[in-house]
């Protein structure tokens, strides 16, 4: 594969793209820089990653994105200890479990997986959300066991793709937890890191990373996460649930279209 500059560009902006988003919205970013990795290269003349390399670039990538943005976070009461601790635990796990099983799923199967949780995802984020963000962020209560059980699946599903699987914890914390939205966004990015280790780990374990494009990706993220993270302390939380409600609608369309 030719390494030269317009290939460090290109994956450059996608990892600076997807990361400033990412910090921005409090999901890994997998969700738009899986698409964004497997499509944008080719249409530059640039050799096309296989769905198998462009899931091991994201789960190293997600993992520096989110320690960038849980770090802009880390002041204001909007990390939810507990909240992180119980689904991280159960989301490491999980993510474990899937990401070393990913081997065994064609190229097909990752991407019917990608699908079926992204449209999950999206269903759960047009469901109404009423009064979540009236709740004092030192008075937040949630269910553990369900906390943890849902984060278990999520982390088996999103390991299988090498996406940290933040994109089905948000919609999940803001509807079945009912956490408020900025609490939810900075502690899921805490979780997404948790689980990002574990992708990780499964991932390089089994040779699924290039360290090159790696690499470029893990700069752009540690650049524009926090300054995506600054971004989305300042916008209202009624538009931040739009626009994450519209990113994951669109990628799971693009999945299935891509599907059949």
């Amino acid at each position: 594969m030719d390494m030269d500059l317009g290939f460090i560009i290109i994956i450059f902006l996608i990892g600076f793209v997807g990361s400033f988003i990412s910090g921005m919205l409090g999901i890994g970013g997998s969700i738009i820089k899986y698409p964004m990795l497997l499509y944008i290269p080719p249409l530059f003349g640039l050799a096309a990653f296989t769905a198998h390399e462009v899931s091991g670039i994201s789960a190293v990538q997600v993992l520096f994105a989110t320690i960038g943005g849980v770090w802009a976070y880390r002041k204001g009461g909007y990390l939810n200890k507990s909240l992180i601790i119980y689904m991280g635990i159960s989301i490491l796990i999980g993510s474990f479990i899937g990401g070393y099983g990913s081997k065994l799923l064609s190229e097909g199967g990752i991407n019917l997986t990608y699908g079926i949780l992204a449209l999950i995802a999206a269903v759960m984020m047009f469901v109404p959300k009423k009064g979540i963000d009236d709740i004092p962020l030192d008075q937040v209560k949630f269910n553990k066991t369900v906390a943890a059980s849902l984060a278990l699946i999520v982390g088996v599903g999103a390991g299988i793709v090498g996406a940290a699987g933040a994109f089905l914890l948000v919609p999940i914390m803001l509807v079945v937890l009912k956490i408020p939205t900025r609490m939810t966004i900075a502690s899921s990015l805490a979780i997404t890191f948790i689980s990002s280790i574990g992708a990780t780990i499964g991932k390089v374990s089994t040779g699924q990373v290039e360290y090159f494009p790696a690499a470029i990706m893990i700069i752009a993220s540690l650049i524009a996460s926090p300054l995506g993270a600054n971004a989305g302390k300042k916008v209202n939380t009624k538009v931040l649930q739009v626009i994450l409600a519209v990113l994951i609608a669109g990628t799971a369309i693009k999945i299935w279209i891509d599907i059949f």
